[in-house]
């Protein structure tokens, strides 16, 4: 098995260049950012179903921990 080459030195030449800003394209701003995900919030119940996955991943971690403290 061959050991991958680090990061640090596989991108050594181009690590410190500063960060490309188009001169002619302005960068779209977060709010527009965010807009191209728009479309699953349209869907039937998304946003109740997101409430409760996390509801339930955040009970099920207090179950985990109140069992590992036993």
């Amino acid at each position: 098995m061959t050991n991958p080459i680090p990061a640090s030195v596989k991108y050594a030449d181009i690590i410190d260049h500063p960060h490309y800003e188009p001169k002619h394209h302005p960068r779209l701003p977060h709010e527009m950012r965010a807009a191209q995900f728009a479309p699953y919030a349209a869907l039937s119940g998304h946003a109740s179903a997101i409430r409760r996955t996390a509801k339930f991943a955040e009970l099920r971690a207090h179950r985990i921990i109140e069992q590992n403290d036993d």
